[in-house]
């Protein structure tokens, strides 16, 4: 049986090489499974902290170390998987109904979120316990 988490994948983005500084271009719905809907990027996140700890029913991201790296942690109820992004010119699909916490921020990492919904809170899952319930068909 597949789950959410067997769909999550690294997405090498174009890059145009370029002396001068390289340039890397994303196109919803060409190099993403989705439309880009939203836009957002976390910084200066203080060493030791972490980020994420929530799922969406319904919302897909493409999370991209645009500065630095850090650590994404991906979860369905059942594994986890990690993935360490620390290239501006890869991205980390994760698909709907996937719990995330990102962790181990370098000093001036910049994380850009490339999401498929507008900001709407009844789609988060913030409590982990409610998230597995849901996965498991109980919620």
């Amino acid at each position: 049986m597949t789950t959410p988490l067997d769909q999550a994948r690294i997405v090498e983005l174009p890059r145009i090489q370029d002396p001068r500084g390289n340039l890397t271009f994303i196109e919803g719905g060409q190099h993403l499974p989705f439309e880009i809907r939203r836009v957002y990027y976390l910084y200066d996140v203080p060493g030791g902290e972490s980020r994420g700890g929530h799922a969406h029913r319904e919302l897909e991201q493409l999370i991209i170390a645009a500065s630095g790296s850090f650590e994404v942690v991906l979860d369905d109820g059942i594994r986890r998987k990690n993935f360490f992004l620390n290239r501006s010119y890869y991205g980390l699909y994760v698909p709907q109904r996937v719990w995330r916490e990102l962790e181990n921020f370098s000093s001036g990492s910049v994380c850009l979120v490339l999401a498929s919904q507008h900001y709407d809170e009844a789609d988060y899952f913030r409590q982990y316990d409610e998230f597995q319930q849901a996965v498991r068909g109980e919620g």
